[in-house]
């Protein structure tokens, strides 16, 4: 299975999200699976974590994208933690991603 290809959008059991600016720094910054629920990479691609506390892992889970998915997460993220901001809009799934907001910036 390919590497999953920068940046790294998970989302909590809160249906928090973070987008995560590669692999490495996901696991090293992500610290509770239990506490992941979904994750896409840049390309829209599902992402599953396994691991113990402190020691997580990110793979793909298939090679299809699921851009419509990403997209609705995302909403669902701004509708309940960002109110008083818009989703991007852009309409290249490229342009979307780049516009989120990174953690560790």
């Amino acid at each position: 299975m390919p590497t999953p290809t920068a940046p790294l959008i998970l989302f909590d059991d809160d249906h928090y999200m973070y987008v995560l600016r590669d692999q490495a720094y996901a696991e090293a910054w992500w610290e509770e699976p239990g506490e992941f629920t979904h994750g896409f990479d840049a390309l829209a691609r599902p992402l599953s974590m396994t691991g113990v506390p402190h020691a997580v892992h990110l793979t793909l889970t298939g090679a299809a994208p699921n851009e419509a998915e990403l997209r609705r997460m995302v909403a669902h993220h701004y509708d309940r933690h960002l109110r008083r901001q818009t989703p991007p809009e852009a309409s290249t799934l490229a342009e979307f991603v780049a516009a989120l907001p990174r953690e560790g910036r």
